[in-house]
């Protein structure tokens, strides 16, 4: 484990970027569903407030809990970087082991809210139900990918910085070459951060459905 993920964080008022433990899964997906709207709060948009977790969020602890970290205060977690090294076999572990109890709590979109997301219940339950289109054209190169959020109180502190490079240390530690994400193409801000990173587009990105892809070395 490198030195930011056991260190507290001088200057971010005694905060601490640490491994996951199971306890603090509920937090997760809170953090979760509170910057599930294009980093903005999504509690209410959807028929279900467990829908947000359960498609981007509770699977990856559940595959892979030691590629999981989170920004700790001493009382709970404030946000999280969550990922897997080999998209290819979580896809597949997905299909086996998520995706029947994801149809059991989610087998069709709910009735409408009155609010209007970027990202729709229909296709938050299509995505729940169709884990291969995380499957990118460049897997091969860009074998792992990751999901970070932070809640708006700790953005600007550098802490999304600290937890990339945590994960991706943890990913070079394990031989995985480089990593991608998705971007909502309407989240400005988060788009921004990637580049200061270093993310470039890949060869699939597209204006509609950004994909940004980093080598693991730093």
């Amino acid at each position: 484990m490198n030195d930011v993920a056991q260190a507290e964080l001088g200057g971010t008022g005694g905060l601490t970027i640490r491994p996951y433990r199971p306890a603090d899964r509920d937090d997760v997906a809170d953090v979760c569903l509170r910057t599930g709207a294009s980093g903005a709060d999504a509690t209410g948009m959807y028929s279900d407030d467990t829908l947000v977790a359960d498609v981007a969020a509770l699977p990856y602890l559940e595959f892979a809990p030691d590629l999981a970290f989170v920004v700790d205060d001493g009382e709970r977690v404030l946000g999280y970087v969550i990922g897997v090294a080999d998209t290819a076999t979580f896809v597949e572990w997905w299909e086996r082991h998520w995706t029947p109890g994801f149809a059991e709590r989610h087998p069709q979109p709910g009735p409408p809210t009155g609010h209007a997301p970027t990202s729709t219940e229909e296709l938050l339950v299509w995505v729940g139900l169709h884990p291969e289109v995380t499957r990118i054209p460049e897997i091969a190169d860009y074998p792992a990918h990751l999901h970070i959020n932070l809640l708006p109180e700790l953005q600007g502190r550098g802490l999304g910085r600290r937890l990339v490079d945590t994960f991706r240390g943890a990913l070079a530690e394990r031989g995985v070459p480089a990593l991608y994400l998705g971007v909502d193409a309407s989240n400005t801000g988060a788009l921004a951060f990637y580049a200061r990173l270093g993310f470039h587009e890949l060869r699939s990105s597209t204006p509609e459905h950004p994909l940004l892809g980093i080598a693991t070395a730093m």
